[in-house]
């Protein structure tokens, strides 16, 4: 681990509060620090035109959790046996229920989703009636919530740097005050003085190899629908100036998504869409080549309930969708509907209508037979055979004797048959430095870094089950607590 950044000798830019990210709870912090009289500069490592984190790719839903008691009641169910200071849960649960308020107050339109009930991930659970899912404006998804976000930060004297990742914390010496950040901007270092106080809210680590083998079990490697520019910086800043980690091993996932090397974002295969119907017959196979789960079945964001317990959906790597040629004919196999996700509302790759593009590149193998098809996707052609000789069976009996599903039961028969490699994916991460009710970064022994703040995915509250719009809900909270703290630090020099 590298050393915490030194003392420059001269600073490049300041403002009272610097905030190391440019998406929902960075927005969110700069408004409220603005709006407290603080100047404010917002460091972005994403490109003009990239920036917003998950916030921007995401469903745009947003928590609004009332009554308070309730929502408390629900979050520490969420949390099973892996509690959180009820500090921390107070201050959210407080902060929480003023969403829909604060959005009105810079200008939006807060309309709640349509048949709330269905968005109660866990309705069994105490205070589950505390959730509301929210939205701005008329429609869900579109990145409509985020774009009010960021036009109500531009129309303000609010200054971002673009392209522009911090790279390390800047210490006072012998009082541990962070008191700035190291960044690089165009290949050269940029120093930028906080005067008040530095708001991490810079995600999570969900595009870092090393830090999800290290820290998310069971995957040898995940890749993210999200954005690629979350790569565990605010992590290692925060590890490097003597920060407490939490909730390392918990992450909005698996689900199962297309990986290639050509794009740094995963692909939504559509026949895997819970409730979706398509002609054709799929499953997913797994390095056996045999099926080991319910490929329609619906996750509450990666947890499945199995034995009593909530635990990830399993993914053993290498994953294959095994496709026949009705399903590949029936259109794209991709879901490239711009709601979510960073491929198709940021780089936008067309996917072609017939799926023979994707086949041209090698993302699609295809075979006359399945036992032509196993050697191409590395399995053993005699089990593949069986796998797909016995899906026929329950499906001619219109009964999945192994996983219980119930949509798409359709055989795999018409020829040429085709394989697509998936890959455990997932959103984002919800670990990282651990906050106190007042979003102060802490230390081990749980006193507060000095001049230290964070907010958003980067260190989130969510310790185990995770409650849809939740996220951006406490971006949202905790990005109002955090600018009120960090405006109000008395400047320290």
């Amino acid at each position: 681990m590298s050393l915490p950044s030194k003392f420059p000798e001269q600073w490049d830019k300041q403002a009272d509060v610097v905030i190391v990210g440019f998406g929902g709870a960075g927005a969110t912090a700069a408004i409220t620090a603005q709006e407290a009289g603080a100047t404010v500069l917002i460091l972005e490592k994403a490109p003009q035109g990239q920036e917003g984190g998950n916030t921007r790719v995401a469903g745009q839903g947003y928590l609004n959790a009332t009554p308070v008691n309730e929502a408390i009641d629900y979050f520490n169910a969420l949390c099973g046996p892996y509690t959180v200071s009820q500090e921390v849960v107070r201050a959210w649960a407080d902060e929480i229920g003023q969403n829909n308020d604060w959005l009105k107050s810079i200008g939006g339109d807060p309309q709640e989703h349509q048949h709330p009930p269905a968005g109660i991930e866990f309705p069994e659970f105490p205070g589950s009636e505390s959730t509301h899912k929210f939205h701005e404006g008329p429609v869900v998804g579109y990145s409509n919530t985020w774009k009010l976000f960021e036009r109500v930060v531009n129309e303000r004297e609010i200054e971002v740097l673009y392209e522009a990742p911090a790279v390390g914390l800047i210490q006072r010496d012998g009082t541990g005050e962070i008191v700035g950040v190291r960044a690089e901007q165009g290949g050269r270092p940029v120093y930028v003085k906080a005067n008040r106080a530095v708001i991490l809210t810079c995600g999570g680590f969900e595009n870092n190899q090393e830090m999800i083998r290290n820290y998310l079990p069971g995957l040898p490697y995940c890749y993210t629908s999200g954005s690629p520019y979350n790569e565990g910086d605010g992590v290692r800043m925060a590890m490097e100036v003597g920060a407490d980690l939490w909730h390392m091993n918990n992450f909005a996932g698996p689900s199962m998504a297309l990986k290639v090397p050509e794009y740094r974002t995963t692909f939504s295969m559509i026949a895997l869409h819970f409730a979706k119907e398509m002609p054709g017959g799929m499953i997913v196979v797994g390095p056996d080549a045999t099926r080991f789960a319910d490929e329609k079945r619906k996750t509450s964001h990666g947890k499945v309930y199995e034995s009593g317990r909530w635990g990830a959906l399993s993914t053993p790597c290498p994953m294959h969708m095994i496709v026949d040629h009705t399903l590949f004919s029936s259109g794209p196999l991709y879901d490239k509907e711009p709601r979510s996700g960073w491929n198709t509302m940021v780089d936008r790759y067309d996917w072609s209508e017939d799926n023979n593009a994707e086949l041209t590149k090698g993302w699609i193998k295809k075979a006359d037979t399945i036992a032509g098809l196993a050697p191409a996707i590395g399995l053993d052609a005699a089990t593949l055979e069986r796998t797909v000789s016995r899906w026929n069976e329950h499906c001619a009996k219109a009964d999945d004797l192994d996983f219980g599903r119930t949509l798409m039961l359709q055989p795999v028969v018409k020829a040429p048959f085709y394989a697509l490699e998936l890959s455990p994916s997932m959103l984002n991460t919800q670990g990282g430095p651990r906050r106190n009710g007042k979003s102060q970064v802490v230390r081990p022994d749980g006193s507060p870094l000095p001049r230290l703040y964070s907010a958003g995915e980067l260190g989130s509250m969510y310790s185990y089950l995770y409650q849809g719009t939740g996220n951006i809900g406490e971006c949202l909270a905790f990005g109002r607590i955090s600018g009120r703290n960090a405006a109000a630090e008395q400047p320290w020099g």
